[in-house]
């Protein structure tokens, strides 16, 4: 099948659907924004409906202050839902969506480290990683119903197009970002912390916390799509000085969040 689909791909990127990623990176997208938009709309509308929403003030404004100062970097109206779940999670969708989940909120240290978790989401949001996705399996199997099966997650297609998306694991499906999208979302998501005023340094001590949360149940790092959590701590290391430049170059600025 792939030998008959390549030429299509390569005709494709010859006809623009090849972008380049807030990295650098060549990326193969091809479905209309619009569209990949209302299928994370659609996506967060059935969990708003299905997961609890928090009551809690505290987690609301706290989610709601660190994710405005971050989105004022990247422009846009973003809704943020806090959801009354335990696991250590948050996600961000097409269509500027994005949920944090109290499980979240409770493991973190301090506004730096949630302000690490949210930038981290949002730069998969920027960096059409969702599209990318949904292009490639477009290409390859599914076709245009991948689209309409956001609106019936309990299909076996539905729960491929949430997977796609980012929020599969929402549905008990692993389907997680490979290490190239969760490398790119993490540089994107610590420059964003940093210009909104946030210690980058904290995106460090998030991850030593998710891999102290993790009580070495962490698969090896060949056998996961997912960087393991030491290669993360040693890439963002090497990030560190772009990342603190900007921070400063914010702080001077004024930006300073009081989210706690």
């Amino acid at each position: 099948m792939f030998k008959k689909i390549f030429p299509v791909l390569a005709t494709a990127c010859l006809l623009n659907a090849c972008v380049t990623s807030p990295t650098g990176r060549s990326q193969f997208v091809f479905m209309p924004d619009a569209q990949i938009d209302q299928m994370g709309l659609q996506a967060f509308d059935n969990l708003k409906k299905q997961k609890p929403i928090s009551n809690s003030s505290k987690y609301n404004q706290l989610a709601s202050c660190i994710a405005g100062a971050i989105t004022q970097q990247t422009g846009g109206n973003w809704e943020v839902v806090v959801f009354e779940d335990a696991s250590p999670n948050a996600f961000a969708l097409p269509g500027n969506k994005i949920g944090v989940h109290t499980g979240m909120i409770t493991l973190v240290d301090n506004q730096d480290q949630l302000a690490a978790v949210i930038g981290h989401e949002i730069g998969h949001v920027l960096a059409k990683h969702s599209n990318e996705r949904a292009s490639q399996e477009m290409a390859v199997s599914s076709g245009m119903g991948i689209i309409q099966a956001v609106s019936a997650p309990q299909t076996a297609l539905g729960q491929t197009a949430l997977g796609l998306l980012g929020v599969g694991a929402q549905y008990g499906i692993l389907m997680p970002y490979s290490r190239v999208h969760e490398s790119e979302a993490d540089m994107i998501g610590v420059d964003l912390m940093a210009k909104a005023g946030f210690d980058p340094q904290q995106s460090i001590g998030l991850w030593q916390k998710m891999e102290q949360a993790s009580q070495g149940q962490q698969p090896l790092e060949f056998m996961s799509t997912h960087p393991s959590h030491a290669t993360r701590i040693q890439d963002l290391e090497k990030h560190m000085p772009q990342a603190m430049g900007l921070f400063q170059q914010a702080q001077s600025a004024g930006k300073q969040p009081h989210c706690n």
